[in-house]
């Protein structure tokens, strides 16, 4: 069995661990905990013929990339960068992580999640931000943990790109 270490990174409150719980154990909770460090859950997922346990380590929110962090990204085979659409600075806190997360790890797949799409009335995401995004090559994926759009296709498409699938680029 493959065994793949995968990374989520963004500002606080974003919905980090709630994307995660969605992911590992379809629940969604209302009640706001603060990560302190970083959390590890895991999950066994079958990628077309191989059987894979995703390592997810779900890293505090920072406003700033800190030391400690880099070292939690150590050996990671990919990352997922987590936005709030209804909070604009929250897009450029992912930019400036991953350039940080590149230089730690150096080039691994990575996607873009802009959590929340279940409040898309109030996102202060601009569309041309991510069109901007999207024509650099990062997959830019609205998501929401509340109603579970969009979760299981992110992690799923991660996992996909660091078993070596082909699809889309990172």
């Amino acid at each position: 069995m493959i065994q793949k270490k995968i990374c989520l990174l963004g500002s606080f409150a974003v919905g980090k661990t709630s994307l995660t719980s969605r992911f590992v154990h379809s629940l969604f909770s209302d009640k706001y905990l603060t990560t302190i460090g970083v959390k590890v859950s895991k999950k066994v997922l079958q990628i077309r013929t191989e059987e894979c346990i995703l390592v997810i380590w779900d890293m505090a929110g920072e406003d700033e990339f800190q030391a400690v962090e880099a070292a939690y990204l150590r050996g990671a085979s990919g990352y997922l960068l987590v936005a709030d659409g209804t909070r604009r600075a929250t897009l450029e806190q992912a930019v400036a992580l991953q350039e940080k997360a590149v230089a730690a790890v150096g080039r691994v797949p990575f996607r873009l999640l802009l959590n929340k799409a279940d409040l898309q009335d109030d996102w202060e995401v601009e569309e041309s931000a991510l069109a901007e995004l999207s024509a650099r090559g990062w997959v830019c994926q609205p998501t929401s943990a509340k109603t579970g759009a969009g979760v299981e296709a992110a992690f799923l498409g991660l996992a996909e790109r660091m078993m070596g699938g082909l699809g889309d680029g990172c």
